[in-house]
C-alpha cells in the first residue's frame, strides 16, 4: 500500500507559483501514478483507489491546462 500512501502525499503537495519544469514534473509523477494505481484497481477493484484515481485525474488536468496556457483567438479587423 506505499504506492497509494504515495499518492495521498501527492495530492497535499503545494500547487501554487511553480515553474513550467515543477508542472512537467509534477504532471508526468501524476500520471505515473494513476497508471500504477490502475495496475491495482485492476485485481481488486477496490472503489478507494479509483476515487484517488479520479482526484489525481483533476490535478493532472489543472496543471497540464495551466502549460497548455489559453488558447489564441483569431480576431478579424
Amino acid at each position: 500500500m506505499d504506492l497509494i500512501d504515495r499518492a495521498l502525499e501527492f495530492e497535499k503537495t503545494k500547487m501554487r507559483s511553480l515553474s513550467t519544469s515543477d508542472r512537467v514534473k509534477i504532471s508526468r509523477e501524476a500520471k505515473a501514478l494513476i497508471l500504477d494505481l490502475n495496475q491495482i484497481y485492476k485485481a481488486k477493484k477496490d472503489d478507494k483507489i479509483m476515487d484517488i484515481m479520479k482526484r489525481l485525474t483533476v490535478i493532472k488536468r489543472k496543471v497540464e491546462k495551466r502549460l497548455k496556457g489559453a488558447p489564441l483567438t483569431a480576431h478579424s479587423f
